[in-house]
């Protein structure tokens, strides 16, 4: 199957179900706020190098968190009772997402570009993106950004400055998920990380089923 290659004035997607196995459905376009809206509500992302053409992912099996299901480790629940731990929000979406970008480049490499921080602060600019800082007794300790639409979070990269820093953050963010009925947290791919924390694995049927719930198309 070839991949569907995208026009910058035309704001389209191909059936999200026509991606190849790996998740692949098209290459092109642009980041315009339209278009990632339009992405999203259908669980298509752009994950690409900053070298290559636009590329935009719908994998067939999608990983998960239900908010009311974030799973909290015994040693997790110490650690918190330990220490003073609290989120804000919207702190400063650029520098959290900047943060993402320096610790997957310090790594591992990246796919946060500069681009692709000026379309996302965009997208926060107008209300459909946040961040998330975490501080651990009143050191800012990690974070994490995503898109946020209807009562569904998808969520794009996290960072830990300090120790559980990222656990912090999501931990108890899912509780204000929880608290204003979202219905999960998209997680893109699976990690151990998070299928420890209580990700599942689910078709992308079922997973199009709580996106259209959550955007109230449903």
């Amino acid at each position: 199957m070839s991949v569907f290659s995208l026009s910058e004035n035309e704001i389209f997607f191909p059936l999200p179900q026509l991606a190849e196995d790996n998740g692949l459905l098209a290459v092109g376009g642009d980041l315009s706020l339209e278009r990632l809206l339009l992405a999203y509500s259908n669980g298509i992302f752009p994950w690409y190098n900053a070298d290559e053409p636009i590329l935009w992912w719908c994998p067939k099996e999608r990983f998960i968190i239900k908010p009311a299901d974030i799973h909290i480790s015994h040693s997790m629940k110490k650690f918190m009772k330990k220490h003073s731990c609290k989120i804000l929000i919207n702190r400063d979406f650029s520098d959290t997402m900047h943060r993402c970008r320096l610790k997957r480049e310090n790594a591992e490499g990246t796919w946060i570009s500069d681009d692709m921080e000026t379309a996302y602060k965009r997208l926060a600019d107008n209300g459909y993106a946040l961040s998330v800082e975490s501080y651990i007794d009143g050191e800012l300790a990690g974070g994490l950004y995503g898109v946020s639409l209807g009562r569904c979070f998808f969520g794009e990269s996290m960072f830990s400055d300090m120790k559980n820093g990222s656990k912090v953050a999501l931990i108890l963010f899912s509780k204000i998920l929880e608290a204003n009925e979202y219905l999960m947290i998209d997680c893109q791919f699976e990690t151990e990380h998070l299928k420890s924390m209580g990700g599942v694995m689910i078709s992308y049927d079922e997973y199009k089923e709580l996106v259209d719930e959550g955007l109230g198309v449903r």
